[in-house]
């Protein structure tokens, strides 16, 4: 059996192929139907919807914006873009926290907005992915989903400095 040289990239099998040809085309087309049926049913777009949805999900509301860039893994100025977008529309507020933080805390009317935007986003989720599965093939497409967020996880918050133990995006 010969080796194959270090630098020689170790080519994907047909079948390999096919299968990461039809991610990559998942990953196209995905998330613009997704931020399609946000923008149509809510004025949100994605990012936006997923800052609120993080907001949303904390039992205080609050988030340093150094969390929130790691979780979105958006840009600071694409973050702080839409936080903007989220403040004027009375959404989120941005306060000073401790250590030079600033945190991004959800208004009652932005738990509102998520409240009357989930429903619909739910049901395109269903409709797009959940229900097109069977449940073994979800549960192996988000085992599948992590394994993958792993490798890659380490690599997009290593850019995210922490100061005072907090993080600034």
């Amino acid at each position: 059996m010969t080796e194959q040289p270090r630098n020689e990239p170790r080519w994907l099998s047909d079948e390999q192929l096919h299968d990461w040809q039809s991610l990559v085309t998942l990953l196209m087309l995905l998330p613009p139907a997704l931020d399609a049926q946000l923008r149509r049913d809510s004025g949100l777009n994605s990012f936006e919807y997923h800052v609120l949805a993080r907001l949303g999900d904390r039992p205080d509301g609050a988030l340093g914006m150094g969390e929130l860039a790691a979780y979105t893994q958006g840009s600071p100025s694409r973050l702080s873009h839409a936080v903007g977008r989220l403040e004027r529309a009375g959404w989120i507020e941005r306060r000073s926290g401790e250590a030079r933080c600033v945190n991004a805390h959800i208004t009652p009317a932005g738990r509102r907005k998520l409240v009357e935007t989930a429903p619909a986003h739910v049901r395109e989720v269903r409709r797009l992915v959940i229900d097109a599965l069977t449940p073994e093939q979800l549960r192996d497409l988000g085992v599948a989903a992590r394994l993958v967020t792993e490798k890659l996880a380490p690599a997009r918050t290593a850019d995210v400095p922490t100061v005072g133990g907090c993080t600034e995006p």
